[in-house]
């Protein structure tokens, strides 16, 4: 982290008890404990945005037709699909 700046933070009473306990818990300090809460808020979103994007190019058309081939070598003990 090259930078860091301060944010006054408002937490209702009960979520504030919640990450003092998690906190001690954890054995990290509350200012740890949220900042990473929220990288995992962030990760989570953009891996949601990632696959979203992924999904728009997909080519549903081209995946069927590979479905649908016929070949190739029978699936393994446990990947078959299921009936």
């Amino acid at each position: 982290m090259k930078e860091t700046r301060t944010y006054p933070l408002r937490l209702p009473r009960s979520l504030k008890e919640a990450v003092v306990r998690l906190s001690r818990e954890d054995r990290t300090s509350i200012n740890q404990f949220v900042a990473t809460a929220v990288a995992e808020k962030v990760s989570a979103l953009q891996t949601a945005k990632y696959f979203a994007d992924r999904k728009a190019r997909a080519d549903f058309k081209a995946f069927d037709r590979i479905m649908k081939r016929r070949g190739g070598k029978p699936a393994r003990k446990g990947d078959e699909m299921p009936s």
